[in-house]
């Protein structure tokens, strides 16, 4: 442990405990939160790990206040995250909407679980993944993230912090029951080989500052409360100054600009790994758990002579729209198996374009799928 509190070494963690240590690593010193299976561990350990990095851990009265909370400590300068699962993803939404608009950095981790409603609190889930891209009204852009293994709900957690403070929005940690109750080895780096940004400060004196005037990367500068500068926030329409303005022309810009800061930045943003899809006639496209389960399929594609790969969607939002419909040039068919009736499918069918066939293997929750079931698509794939 460093002198601050901070993990360093080999451990054996679940992925929440992960989960929580990356965003301590990344610099989150306050935790707003409401239990909820299966994410309730990650809130147990920030309640005793952020008294010991100088942070501050909060149980809120429920999951619509607990994403208000992280809101606020953000413009008071912390670095904030909160954890939910299904139903309380659902109440976060409109305040993800109000932290969108205000271009307010935090993290949310969403450990999925099967639905809907209640559904079945302790089992995994892939169910709300289109969700976390449409779930609250209105046109924004969002960055969505899908680790697969306790290491990388560290590393992508770790990211998602960065990426929140370099793009001013909420993130989204989108794991589910099966990643974050694993235990496997994870390895926590010194400080200095983490990299943690911070988010960009005004240059200009504060007689002279707009809260909401982009720079050339269509990302605003960020000052926050107590530290001089006057600047009004509302979840209204506003112009540069942060003040509301009815009018179409300021929405027209404003809305243009909170998605295109994403969308327009989405080479730097979009991360996928790629295993043997150069020679590739069948590609299997996943996340998260499903991914971890279709390697198992893939190998025994391959010993039986049909050349498979994977597309492993480790960035699910902004969507990797370009690398899919280059893969589609060259495949028969794109397998997407997931843990619901058919979500990201559709968005692989999208860009694929009709160039290569989209074939979904669903499973409805509470598990994950067998890797027999997943082989038995990419032969019929290839038939």
């Amino acid at each position: 442990m460093t002198e601050d509190g901070c993990l360093v070494g080999e451990f054996f963690f679940s992925g929440n405990e992960a989960c929580t240590e990356g965003a301590i690593s990344a610099g989150c010193r306050f935790f707003g939160g409401y239990p909820i299976t299966p994410s309730t561990e990650i809130a147990e350990r920030m309640s005793e790990r952020l008294p010991e990095v100088g942070g501050a851990f909060i149980q809120m009265e429920d999951e619509i206040a607990s994403m208000a909370a992280i809101l606020g400590a953000s413009w008071g300068g912390v670095k904030a995250m909160t954890a939910t699962s299904g139903p309380g993803f659902s109440l976060m939404m409109e305040n993800i909407g109000l932290g969108l608009m205000t271009e307010t950095p935090c993290v949310v981790v969403n450990m999925q679980r099967a639905g809907p409603s209640t559904g079945l609190p302790t089992l995994t889930g892939q169910g709300d993944m289109m969700q976390a891209r449409w779930g609250s009204h209105g046109c924004y852009g969002i960055i969505a993230l899908s680790p697969d293994s306790p290491q990388e709900l560290f590393d992508l957690t770790v990211k998602a912090f960065n990426l929140s403070e370099t793009y001013r929005l909420p993130v989204l940690v989108m794991s589910e029951a099966a990643v974050g109750h694993m235990y496997e080895k994870v390895v926590i780096p010194p400080p200095g080989e983490i990299e943690v940004v911070h988010r960009r400060k005004p240059t200009v004196p504060p007689e002279k500052y707009l809260p909401f005037k982009p720079d050339a990367d269509l990302v605003p500068p960020m000052a926050n409360a107590g530290e001089g500068y006057h600047f009004h926030v509302t979840g209204l329409t506003h112009d540069e100054r942060g003040y509301p303005a009815s009018s179409v022309e300021v929405q027209d810009k404003l809305v243009r600009r909170l998605v295109d800061k994403v969308y327009k930045n989405a080479d730097k943003i979009i991360e996928v790994e790629e295993d043997r899809v150069d020679d590739a006639e069948v590609v299997v496209c996943a996340y998260g758990i499903s991914a971890r389960v279709s390697r198992i399929a893939i190998e025994h594609a391959r010993d039986m002579g049909i050349r498979a790969g994977l597309l492993r969607l480790i960035t699910v939002w902004p969507f990797p729209e370009a690398r899919v419909r280059d893969i589609a040039r060259q495949v028969k068919a794109f397998i997407v198996p997931e843990i619901n009736y058919g979500q990201i499918a559709l968005e692989v069918e999208r860009c694929a374009g009709g160039a290569a066939r989209t074939i979904l293997v669903p499973h409805m929750g509470g598990g994950v799928h067998n890797p027999e079931t997943i082989l038995d698509v990419i032969r019929q794939a290839v038939r």
